[in-house]
């Protein structure tokens, strides 16, 4: 059984760092500092191992202690809690879908917590309050930021030599962020485990970070691309601005032990950007919208994913899957009917112009 619960984990690490490639990289590939997606992955994948490494302790004590009581995680427990938010977080990455992996898996965990009753309740409030505060404090940043740069381009000229510098400070930069995410996210895999006593807290984060970083190499191109391209794009000079505001607002998180959304930070950051640039009129993307509702329902995907996965396997609680089988039957149903309507309602409205 341990075997199982450590190479769910380990694949849970690989989906992580999937989409977390894009959130530490992406903006030094999208500006053209790293000219070669394959290089700026492998940056990635050395900044997430240096992180989880020298930095991820905190964090790893968070959600193996601090959001439900050690004593619930057994074995089984802890393979729902994975087996849930891979779920979420393989599906956001096979639709592309920068995703945030503390999102996924504080919502498995609260899942459980729900379950057993065992929740605390202090922690989880902070916990999703700063992952509202945080992503927006990135966008006012990168908007400021972004508005301050337009004036400066229209007044000087970027030489050759600035250029050069730029270059060299994103990579630094995006380097720095990828440090961050194995600070914050390696724990998503590996906290679970550390808290249950199935591993050391510094043997953890090393083979956390390993297959986070692996897990970027071999499976972040497409959301490298989201992020780098698909957006909108930035000069050197912002995305500078971006991978540093991210980098900073994550580092300082993870250092108080804050399980925070990365890849929502450094979104928002590069949403700031264009908006800066072009308006509201981004928001209208449908990429953005896509994005926006997938950071909506995933959490409360995976809580509902291990939720109903206790209640089935280990306490036989079928009646409380029936609610939530007609409770899911009824939102989607809701959902079909909506999208009818408003389709009824557009043929109309085009019938009625000619």
């Amino acid at each position: 059984m341990t075997i199982i619960v450590i190479s769910v984990a380990l694949f849970f690490a690989m989906n992580i760092g999937a989409s977390g490639a894009a959130a530490s990289m992406g903006v030094a590939y999208g500006a053209g500092a790293i000219k070669n997606r394959y290089t700026a992955l492998v940056i990635c994948a050395i900044g997430i191992v240096a992180g989880a490494t020298f930095g991820g302790g905190n964090v790893i004590k968070t959600m193996g202690s601090g959001i439900i009581p050690s004593s619930v995680l057994s074995l089984k427990v802890i393979l729902i809690i994975f087996i849930a938010a891979t779920t979420a977080l393989f599906l956001a990455n096979m639709l592309g879908i920068p995703l945030s992996t503390s999102e996924v898996t504080v919502g498995s965990v609260v899942g459980v917590g729900i379950a057993y009753r065992a929740l605390f309740f202090p922690n989880i409030l902070v916990i999703m309050l700063l992952w509202i505060i945080i992503p927006v404090i990135a966008f006012v940043a990168a908007l400021i930021v972004g508005k301050g740069l337009a004036v400066l381009k229209m007044r000087f000229k970027l030489t050759p030599r600035w250029k050069k510098i730029l270059t060299i400070v994103l990579i630094l930069a995006g380097f720095l962020e990828a440090f961050s995410a194995g600070m914050n996210n390696v724990a998503n895999a590996v906290g679970p485990l550390v808290g249950a006593g199935v591993l050391s807290l510094s043997h953890g984060a090393l083979l956390g970070g390993a297959f986070v970083g692996l897990g970027a190499l071999v499976f972040g191109s497409r959301v490298l691309e989201t992020n780098g391209y698909r957006i909108t794009r930035f000069s050197l000079g912002e995305g500078c601005a971006i991978s540093s505001t991210s980098a900073g607002l994550v580092i300082g998180a993870s250092l108080f032990g804050i399980p925070v959304p990365l890849t929502q930070v450094t979104t928002s950051s590069i949403i700031g950007i264009g908006t800066a640039k072009d308006g509201f009129q981004l928001w209208q993307k449908d990429v953005i919208t896509r994005m926006l509702k997938v950071w909506a329902v995933s959490p409360v995907f995976s809580l509902v994913i291990s939720y109903s996965m206790i209640k089935l396997f280990l306490e036989s609680d079928l009646y409380t899957l029936i609610v939530i089988g007609s409770v899911i039957l009824a939102t989607v149903g809701s959902g079909s009917l909506i999208r009818s309507i408003r389709t009824q309602k557009r043929t109309l409205q085009e019938k009625e112009s000619l």
